[in-house]
């Protein structure tokens, strides 16, 4: 028509558009619904900025081991190698030898460790990058209802006590292990083996976690594939601590991966409730390390395969197994991974508000001190919930028969 205004035709309204409006008719199950993970996490995370910035300017420092660490690496600094003789006012150098680089930079960036809001902001930092792989891990198994993750990350004192108040050595190895994952997750393993044996090097702890991921390496690999990935680890181990081994080797093994350590009763959270005599005593402690295997082989043989598949197949080259490998998700770790195992559990009585019930205990637990009787016991009967909620889990399903028509994926497994 000439002269008109040509009209436009009405068709499909555009995608942001689309989103934006399903989500305001879902506005009030935002905090519900597992499709908007992404959406709630990045408001938090972005919450946690000021967060972090508002804690470490308001709260006051609390000093405990940075410290001790500053004195520990420079003692290396100043060209002692002998783990026997690295010590800092708390105590000697108990850590691998990753610890010893990376705090051996901070000392440098931080003006020999005395810059401590400087310190406090490089934590800070930490935080929230392992923040953004633990969310990266809770969005892609769209599991956890959103609103949980308020009480992962803004609601919990302890974990910003422990990254920007204390300064431990936790959060470097805890960043390392949750890169690791999501390595491990995307089919780097290879890549994601020598991030993992980093975050062993700064704390002998992530070694908790080697039977998942040793498991999960058969699982993938089998045994003869697997070798090499463990050669790997070992072999980062022992580069890293070259310098200290080749100047006394038994002290640094002793000192960096003592498995004997005693711990002083004062500072337990766990066993409060016992008799300081038998916290100390040796057979105590072998035989929680007994219930301790005893778990993990019972959870391997009995929870962990699937129907009609034996444990020893995984020994196997996943081609010649009876049942195809499937893909697999690796989450450990115990502060961020407890709403995956809670929403993990099989009994579907276990209400939304009692499972809050049990993170809130937990992190009241861990916040009490000095503990007491009641803490501890409160500790103990939440991680009995959730183990029993975990072995009555529905078993893991087999993986569907492969289809030839299917296209090929590009394999990144290493």
């Amino acid at each position: 028509m000439a002269g008109g205004v040509r009209r436009k035709s009405p068709g499909a309204p555009a995608p942001l558009w689309g989103k934006l409006q399903t989500l305001w008719q879902d506005k009030h199950l935002v905090l519900f619904k597992t499709e908007y993970t992404l959406l709630v996490v990045s408001v938090l995370w972005l919450l946690e900025i000021g967060i972090n910035v508002w804690v470490i300017q308001k709260v006051a420092y609390t000093e405990i081991d940075w410290k001790a660490y500053m004195d520990e690496v420079e003692g290396v600094i100043n060209g002692t190698y002998d783990y026997t003789e690295l010590k800092g006012d708390t105590g000697p150098l108990v850590y691998p030898a990753g610890f010893v680089y990376i705090f051996t930079a901070l000392y440098y960036i931080t003006s020999h460790g005395v810059n401590i809001r400087l310190a406090q902001y490089i934590f800070a930092a930490f935080y929230l990058i392992t923040l953004l792989l633990v969310f990266r891990i809770y969005n892609r198994t769209k599991k956890v209802p959103p609103y949980v993750f308020f009480f992962v990350c803004c609601a919990s004192y302890r974990i910003h006590s422990i990254f920007v108040l204390r300064l431990f050595n936790d959060p470097v190895a805890m960043m390392l292990l949750f890169g690791a994952v999501n390595l491990f997750m995307d089919g780097y393993w290879t890549v994601g083996c020598a991030i993992y044996s980093l975050a062993v090097s700064v704390k002998m702890n992530v070694l908790l976690f080697a039977p998942g991921l040793l498991f999960l390496l058969l699982s993938e690999f089998g045994l003869i594939r697997t070798i090499p990935k463990l050669s790997l680890c070992a072999g980062i181990q022992f580069l890293l601590g070259l310098p200290f081994l080749m100047e006394n080797p038994s002290g640094y093994l002793s000192r960096a991966f003592d498995l004997g350590r005693q711990f002083m009763f004062k500072w337990t959270v766990n066993w409060r409730f016992l008799p300081e005599m038998l916290f100390l005593n040796r057979n105590f402690h072998l035989l929680l390390l007994a219930v301790h295997l005893l778990a993990l082989l019972l959870f391997a043989f009995r929870r962990w395969k699937r129907p009609g598949e034996s444990i020893f197949d995984l020994l196997k080259e996943p081609g010649k197994r009876k049942i195809p490998p499937q893909e697999n998700s690796f989450y450990v770790w115990y502060f961020h991974t407890l709403p995956f195992l809670l929403w993990s559990g099989g009994v579907k009585k276990l209400a939304h508000l009692l499972r809050v019930l049990i993170l809130g205990l937990i992190e009241l637990s861990w916040n009490t001190y000095p503990s007491t009787n009641s803490s501890s016991a409160a500790l103990h009967v939440c991680h009995l919930i959730i183990l029993l909620c975990l072995w009555l889990a529905p078993p893991l399903q087999s993986a569907p028969a492969e289809n030839p028509q299917d296209k090929p994926v590009k394999d990144k497994r290493q």
